[in-house]
């Protein structure tokens, strides 16, 4: 028997253990049909691994096998869950863990299935009885003061896709040692899974779904962010925003938060109503400006002020502002040039008020622009870079509060992602909405606007601009070609990017940073993680990294052009600049 024929043959013993396994019958009967088919590649594709549970959960293609996001999978990871929390805390300390999802296809089954899992092994669950974002969900464990959450979402992601995240009692996604020790307990599942129905759960005392008290705490949270609330009061009626959920979990929170206030919120209908098939759109992702054509085109009707846009679990927020008085027509932002804006206007506001403490802290990622360094830095507020993930600024500021040195004023990722209080423990579009909201009335009552203000700070800081290339690699051959590409780049790093001098080469998986010689320069202290950033003269930088939930590598370029060149110079400069980063992306993934 060949090689090629002793693998399906493998693969199809794999599909008759994972349908002795699988109870549900929808997906039974997708392996079933599959099988009787003889498409032994998409067998393949199915079998050929097993869905990861990794340091952010997991996340995957929505469909029968090992490789698959279903009934089964997600109950053998939360089995391995349960045994972690059975082991780091005991059942004698009661432990409970919170559960929400969001509106992709088959959440409410996995999040109930989860649930069943808990329950059989003796753990108390909150479930939330209809869709929440995310951001709610690491408020509630924090409200509840629980163990751990769940929360099932693919957050940005295609129609297909679904995923399982974890958090911990801070409220945060899993880190050290937490996450390696589910990950462990997860492989080590090969045995039975314990689960119960949840009326038996209920009447045992171990299931509870969450009442409306969660909801309205978590939405005076919101309202108490503000940090011009009579500004608010008085002004929201005087603002209009077109506001599109992209048939997620936001609707409810950020139209009421937004209503609060009497802004005039007016959601696209089109995209106002929860579906997992997100029919309107290509990618539910307020990143891309396809996502927001019809809510554009709805506040050119209406001569909007703002455009919003949430991702499906709402921790992402997506602005487009007018370009006229007229609004004929709207620019959108990056969430770089949000987070610059939000920034600036949190702590210039504190610091006007007299609310800026000397020992306030700002949060981002090392892929976000350094535009925000400078902005923190001119109002005397240190700077903490973090690795790519929003569970690393949570876990910042758990350390914070255990120090007691600084205190936590904004943090936030290029990805859209911003959080604006200390109170959720994740990033968080309804808050981020409501700071925007106040921001925006604030920069109108001075006569002027979020691009006037934006044009500022790049004239008082410098130009910066970003640029970020992904490449999806699928399958098996996927994976060793990224694997490679990396190794190759480690081995041999690039001497010159775009004409510029590479004058560092930082390595986050060996935590060194060294010259194009290989001469060292220090270490980094951040946790070990597959990523290697390029130092070019002048500020600029090139960051490359695998992406942890999806199987693509991420390019990030910042390019940085100084004040005194002047900015619509600089505009140009960088624009050539970063074309030629380009360049070199393709050539090195072979465009």
């Amino acid at each position: 028997m060949s090689g090629e024929a002793q693998a399906a043959a493998e693969y199809r013993n794999l599909a008759r253990e994972y349908l002795s396994r699988e109870e549900h019958p929808v997906f039974r009967k997708e392996l079933e049909e599959l099988l009787a088919s003889g498409d032994e590649k998409d067998l393949a594709d199915r079998f050929y691994t097993r869905l990861a549970f990794g340091t952010g959960g997991m996340r995957g293609v929505i469909g029968a096998g090992y490789n698959r996001m279903n009934p089964f999978t997600v109950s053998q990871a939360t089995q391995g869950l349960a045994n972690y929390i059975r082991k780091a805390v005991g059942l004698e300390a009661k432990p409970v863990v919170v559960i929400a999802y969001d509106s992709r296809r088959y959440s409410r089954l996995f999040a109930e299935e989860a649930a069943k899992v808990l329950c059989g092994n003796g753990i108390i669950v909150r479930l939330f009885p209809s869709l929440r974002p995310t951001p709610e969900l690491s408020y509630a464990v924090r409200y509840f003061e629980a163990t751990s959450g769940i929360v099932v979402t693919a957050s940005h992601n295609p129609p297909e896709y679904n995923g399982y995240k974890v958090y911990w009692s801070d409220g945060g996604q899993i880190i050290a040692p937490h996450d390696s020790g589910i990950i462990e307990e997860v492989r080590n599942v090969t045995g039975s899974i314990s689960r119960i129905p949840l009326e038996s759960a209920m009447a045992r005392g171990l299931f509870f779904e969450i009442g409306d008290a969660v909801d309205e705490a978590y939405l005076s949270m919101v309202a108490g962010c503000s940090l011009r609330p009579k500004l608010m009061e008085e002004k929201g009626k005087d603002l209009k925003v077109v506001y599109t959920p992209l048939h997620g979990s936001g609707l409810v929170p950020v139209e009421k938060s937004l209503s609060s206030m009497g802004i005039d919120v007016i959601t696209v209908p089109e995209q106002r109503e929860p579906d997992g098939n997100f029919p309107t759109v290509e990618y539910p992702n307020p990143e891309e400006a396809s996502a927001l054509k019809l809510a554009i085109e709805l506040a050119q009707k209406e001569h909007a002020d703002l455009v919003m846009a949430t991702d499906p679990d709402s921790d992402r927020l997506g602005l487009a502002v007018p370009e006229d008085a007229e609004c004929s027509s709207y620019r959108l932002l990056t969430g770089n040039q949000t987070g610059c804006l939000l920034a600036d206007y949190i702590f210039s506001t504190r610091s006007e008020l007299g609310r800026l403490p000397s020992d306030g802290a700002f949060v981002k990622t090392i892929v976000t622009t350094d535009l925000q360094r400078r902005i923190a830095e001119s109002y005397g507020i240190t700077t903490y870079d973090v690795l790519t993930g929003f569970k690393y600024i949570a876990a910042k500021i758990a350390a914070f509060e255990e120090g007691g040195r600084e205190r936590f004023l904004f943090g936030g990722e290029e990805s859209y992602g911003y959080l604006v209080t200390d109170k959720v423990r994740d990033k968080d579009a309804v808050s981020a909405a409501f700071m925007v909201a106040e921001m925006t009335l604030y920069h109108r009552s001075r006569g002027t606007s979020l691009l006037k203000r934006l044009e500022e700070i790049w004239e008082r800081y410098g130009y910066f601009q970003e640029l970020l290339v992904s490449r999806r690699f699928s399958g098996a051959e996927g994976v060793r070609k990224m694997a490679d590409l990396m190794d190759s780049l480690r081995s041999r790093p690039m001497q010159q990017i775009a004409g510029l001098q590479v004058v560092e080469v930082a390595d986050f998986l060996k935590g060194t940073r060294c010259d194009v010689e290989g001469h060292g320069l220090g270490k980094l202290e951040l946790p070990s993680s597959n990523v290697l950033q390029f130092f070019l003269e002048g500020g600029s930088k090139v960051t490359v990294r695998p992406s942890g939930t999806e199987p693509k590598i991420k390019f990030y370029a910042s390019v940085a052009c100084e004040p005194e060149l002047g900015l619509d110079e600089a505009k140009k400069l960088a624009g050539k600049r970063l074309a030629a980063v380009e360049e070199t992306i393709d050539t090195l993934i072979g465009s």
